[in-house]
């Protein structure tokens, strides 16, 4: 294809482009939400996916392609970065960051290099999106409307309909099946992928066949794109990419970071001229592993388009490939109105989890799964006693600190092998891996929220949090996190923390000893001090601490003024910890109470923390107020 009149003049002048560029290819991505790799190409023995086993056939299919986060925005925020989350600080699910004027949507490159840039429709990148990033982003965003045929285009198209809601909605999942025949429906008595962390109940299993069907009309969808291709005589044209945000819309998949949450499927099709040499053959099947934040530059580099340095993905396909990844990583942060911060590191065969609250359930209350089937019939099975093994111990009150799993020998991720001394060279690999990923990539995750805004107001964005100033700031962050979890022997270093000169440090410190409980008792003075710390989320984690060591007296004074005075994230912390204290906030009831009032102009006083402070008092109280 001849490059557009832009594309000429831009190449011209040297812009953008590595010295090897050659014809610009058109490139589609056909994306969808929520899924798995249940397709026939994958060796699902259910699937009806003819399409897209179809593209399979014809070029690369990846069996280790992993997202960064088990949630949607998140993800989608280092696909379109090329960047971790947790280095932008996109992480937490339903936030806005800003980012600095360098980092930039990687189709911007393409969009200033003369490609036509399409995206139908989904943003949700949780930052403002510039104008220079999409020549056009809606409904009707296509290839078809670029004025100059000639010009490249990269088309983005993002199919919905396999998204949690065609799950939980019967109204939606029928909408988005109703094209489907009688031989494409799926009997749910039958389907033998069925997890063992799921209730053997009929709603359950329906929730299983629905992720099927919708897989299934998505196929159909991806299909009649891949059609248009071929009645625009541009398939062999066009290079074709097809990826999932991340896994299952169902509880213990989407929002955490086992397989079932973050392995995806990833299918590349590139037309026999346009390959380099060896790469892409119609039929191969790749191992390698690839993070979807390599996505965006994979593009790039079969655009012939340099790579921005600081762009953390690194391109699988095209030409001077760097070395194939020996790891990745993913992390989970808050979703909606709980905080559980989780991260992982993952090789070809073992998976890595750190906790770094484990004190939490895996199954805090959420409101958007529990409005799911599945995740009704796992609590009413777990309160009465009658939830089978493997699925009841996500009620576990507590998590282990570290979790290690053998995907090979044990797909599902339920035997925990972290304490077996078999496997102890893999921790401990893994841990390391996991630890200099933290500190190198700059964990803002580990910093508290209210942190995080406070000093995006003070620099004018996230990235920069951890960059400027001491380098040394990041890996004390990262050190006191970890002793936070680490037991017993961590007291006298979290007392230390807990006069750290940096809040984020003082956090986790004063948080740790929290973990810690009454073994911690010498802590006792020193967190009483911290009750008036300057920074309001230290004064919280003190009280939460405190109560812990049996003193909510002194706890709740500082909770509730919190509740009542503090901004948003703060007053979410205030009253997840209240919503923890159980009986021991009883006598914050009427602060609780009032606190049901939202704040106009905060999304988590008007959401997420009331959220929270209903369900401690459903708890409390005996009442079933509904948590909307």
């Amino acid at each position: 294809m001849r490059l557009s009149r832009v594309a000429l003049l831009l190449s011209i002048l040297g812009f953008a482009f590595s010295t090897n560029a050659g014809p610009r290819p058109n490139i589609l991505w056909i994306s969808a939400e929520d899924i798995n790799a249940h397709f026939g190409c994958y060796g699902d023995p259910h699937a009806i996916t003819p399409h897209l086993d179809q593209l399979a056939k014809e070029g690369v299919r990846y069996t280790h392609a992993f997202t960064t986060a088990g949630v949607c925005a998140p993800c989608r925020s280092g696909i379109i970065t090329g960047m971790y989350q947790t280095t932008i600080g996109t992480q937490h699910m339903r936030s806005e960051a800003k980012l600095p004027a360098f980092i930039k949507p990687f189709p911007t490159y393409l969009h200033e290099a003369g490609y036509y840039t399409s995206n139908n429709s989904k943003q949700d990148y949780q930052f403002k999106t510039p104008k220079d990033v999409w020549n056009e982003s809606s409904s009707k965003a296509h290839w078809r409307n670029r004025p100059d045929k000639s010009q490249p285009f990269f088309a983005v198209f993002n199919f919905t309909g396999c998204h949690e809601s065609g799950i939980t909605s019967k109204s939606k999942y029928q909408s988005v099946t109703s094209n489907l025949k009688p031989d494409q429906r799926q009997n749910p008595a039958n389907l033998t992928t069925f997890p063992p962390y799921y209730p053997e109940t009929p709603a359950a299993r329906e929730d299983w066949k629905r992720n099927y069907e919708l897989i299934t009309a998505m196929d159909a969808w991806a299909g009649n794109l891949i059609a248009q291709l071929k009645e625009d005589g541009l398939y062999e044209e066009t290079i074709v990419v097809y990826w999932s945000d991340h896994g299952v819309g169902l509880p213990r998949a989407k929002r955490w970071l086992y397989d079932s949450g973050t392995r995806i499927p990833l299918i590349v099709r590139i037309p026999a001229k346009l390959r380099s040499e060896g790469q892409a053959r119609a039929g191969t099947v790749s191992d390698q592993l690839v993070s979807s934040i390599d996505l965006g530059p994979t593009v790039l580099n079969l655009a012939g388009l340099k790579i921005p340095e600081h762009v953390q993905g690194q391109p699988f396909l095209g030409a001077d490939l760097p070395a194939p990844r020996e790891y990745v990583f993913g992390a989970r942060d808050r979703m909606d109105e709980r905080y559980d911060i989780i991260r992982m590191a993952r090789d070809k065969r073992f998976k890595y989890i750190r906790n770094y609250e484990p004190l939490k359930s895996y199954y805090q209350y959420m409101n958007t799964p529990e409005q799911g089937a599945t995740m009704a019939d796992l609590r009413r099975l777990h309160d009465t006693h009658q939830l089978a093994p493997i699925p009841d111990q996500y009620f576990s009150p507590t998590k282990p600190v570290e979790e290690l799993y053998d995907t090979e020998t044990d797909p599902h991720e339920i035997n925990n092998l972290s304490a077996d001394p078999t496997y102890r060279a893999h921790l401990e690999r893994l841990r390391a891996a996991h630890l200099d990923w933290v500190t190198r990539t700059k964990d803002l995750g580990l910093i508290a929220e209210p942190l995080l805004v406070e000093r995006e107001r003070q620099i004018g964005h996230r990235y920069g949090i951890l960059r400027e100033g001491s380098e040394e700031i990041s890996r004390r962050v990262a050190r006191t996190a970890v002793l936070a979890s680490s037991g017993e022997s961590a007291i006298p270093d979290l007392v230390k923390a807990l006069g750290d000169p940096d809040a984020a440090v003082r956090y986790w410190g004063a948080t740790g000893l929290g973990n810690i409980g009454k073994p911690a008792m010498s802590a006792a003075k020193a967190l009483a001090k911290s009750l008036a710390d300057p920074s309001s989320v230290v004064r919280i984690s003190s009280a939460r601490a405190l109560a812990r060591l049996d003193d909510p007296a002194a706890a709740l004074p500082v909770l509730t003024s919190e509740l009542e005075n503090g901004q948003q994230w703060e007053r979410l912390h205030a009253a997840i910890v209240l919503d923890e204290m159980d009986e021991q906030a009883r006598p914050a009831l009427m602060a609780m109470h009032e606190a049901l009032t939202p704040r106009k102009g905060f999304y988590a006083d008007g959401k997420y923390t009331v959220r929270v402070i209903n369900r401690a008092l459903n708890q409390l109280e005996g009442t079933t107020r509904k948590v909307k």
